[in-house]
């Protein structure tokens, strides 16, 4: 059944339907055209958990939320091309927080001075708040409701390099951060 078939069943004045066509269609960033290959997608791990050992082996059955133990603080691939209108999918592992600038932007221009605290860390720890240049910024990992691993897909629909951190800023001083290439 169409759109306009269905509306007009559920008795929906032609008014109704332009008006939510018109709204529809200013929006623009619902342009939906199949994209295939292997450049139409790509998978960045934002941290990672190490496997332990026979004698100290890591549960994360028995223990799901993130354990104070380590976890590997790396975009990995450290660099990773896609075609343009094709996405990324940041998987996350553990307490991180993705931020994509736009291209031109270079690690060394992230201005650390504005930190948002993070509760019961020092208060050298938070989160880098630095608008400038940011064209995507992540679910808040302080948040109760967000959980720590999880997955966030990003679009990517014009030419270039995108900077990509990882916002905790003492993982970003670790060299916590990478790039998307975006080609045509």
């Amino acid at each position: 059944m169409k759109r306009r078939q269905f509306v007009e069943q559920l008795g929906i004045g032609s008014a109704v339907l332009a008006a939510a066509s018109v709204a529809h269609a200013a929006q623009g960033e619902h342009e939906h055209k199949a994209l295939t290959g292997p450049l139409a997608n790509a998978t960045v791990s934002f941290g990672a958990w190490p496997v332990g050992t026979v004698q100290v082996p890591r549960d994360r059955f028995t223990l799901p939320f993130a354990p104070l133990g380590p976890n590997v603080h790396a975009l990995l691939p450290h660099e990773v091309t896609i075609k343009e209108g094709g996405s990324v999918n940041f998987v996350l592992a553990g307490f991180h927080h993705v931020v994509v600038y736009a291209p031109g932007k270079d690690p060394g221009e992230v201005n650390q001075s504005v930190l948002l605290p993070i509760p019961m860390a020092p208060v050298t720890v938070g989160l880098i708040d630095d608008p400038q240049g940011r064209i995507y910024r992540g679910l808040d990992p302080r948040l109760a409701t967000t959980p720590q691993d999880r997955v966030e897909v990003v679009g990517f629909s014009t030419r270039g390099t995108y900077l990509v951190i990882c916002a905790v800023n003492v993982h970003f001083n670790m060299d916590m951060f990478g790039w998307v290439k975006v080609i045509a």
